[in-house]
């Protein structure tokens, strides 16, 4: 009787681990962008075939991201301590099934796309080559993490658009915002891949700022704060936005402050991103009771 090998046979397990949907914090955090673009753009509530196309969306967009990423990053990913087991970088999947995987992705975001209208279907065309390029970055760039922000803004100029079929200057003012939300933790996530990185000889922000790489990060959530202000006083946001806000810059501070000891622990890194998760989805609600109880 012959024995199927992973390669040959891969599990659902295992394609669900290269589709990180075993990490859900990492599929949360791009989402998150979406949903503030989308109920602020909608001043509320948006419609909810909208907001359903615009959750599997970021899911299957976030899915084909990883899935390019691996491809391009396998022989790579075997040399890093937090990478090495990934599935086609352990070669418990092959390239093939990579790539396939990919395209189905794709092509599922690509159907819920012609569900938008024309400027958002050109914004969503517009982020394909950006989420290709961003594994390339890392090899020539010096601050890869730059691209992936720039990746991750797309989210806000699609789900914003696709309510008011138009970009507005509060939508740029979040677009700002989440382009430097995202150089924030992921510099931080970069920082428990520096030693490797070095190694290895790729680029990394972390690697960029060097020592000063926690001021960088503190720099890049100060930044959010204030756009996030600014956006709360062109949108005229209540007090629980100002809450959520205050509770946000709260949190980035203290992550701030822990990421200048030295010699931290690789899951301390981990961690601070998974809090992000957390402040992002306080500032959704924040925005969200201000826009369905307006008491300014």
């Amino acid at each position: 009787m012959m024995v199927s090998t992973p390669q040959s046979q891969p599990t659902w397990l295992t394609i669900v681990k290269l589709l990180r949907w075993d990490k859900p914090a990492g599929r949360l955090i791009l989402m998150i962008p979406a949903l503030w673009a989308l109920f602020l753009a909608a001043r509320g509530i948006p419609p909810i075939p909208l907001l359903i196309v615009i959750i599997l969306g970021s899911l299957a967009t976030s899915a084909a991201g990883c899935v390019i990423n691996d491809l391009w990053d396998r022989d790579i990913d075997k040399e890093v301590a937090r990478t090495k087991d990934r599935p086609l970088a352990a070669r418990s999947l092959s390239i093939t099934t990579g790539i396939v995987i990919t395209l189905i992705a794709m092509a599922c975001a690509a159907v819920l796309a012609f569900y938008l209208n024309p400027l958002t279907f050109a914004l969503a065309v517009a982020a394909v080559p950006v989420i290709v390029v961003y594994p390339l970055a890392k090899r020539f760039f010096p601050i890869p993490q730059l691209v992936l922000s720039l990746a991750w803004g797309f989210a806000v100029l699609i789900s914003w658009s696709a309510v008011t079929a138009n970009l507005s200057s509060a939508t740029w003012v979040l677009w700002g915002a989440t382009v430097s939300w995202t150089l924030g933790f992921d510099t931080v996530y970069a920082m428990s891949d520096r030693e490797d990185d070095e190694r290895i000889g790729i680029n990394s922000s972390a690697r960029f700022f060097g020592d000063y790489a926690p001021e960088a990060v503190g720099l890049f959530f100060l930044i959010t704060t204030v756009l996030l202000v600014y956006l709360g006083v062109l949108l005229g946001l209540g007090w629980s936005y100002r809450l959520s806000l205050v509770l946000s810059a709260i949190a980035w501070l203290s992550q701030y402050r822990l990421l200048r000891q030295p010699q931290l622990p690789r899951e301390t890194y981990a961690l601070i991103f998974r809090q992000n998760v957390g402040i992002g989805f306080i500032l959704l609600a924040g925005m969200i009771v201000s826009l369905l109880f307006a008491v300014g």
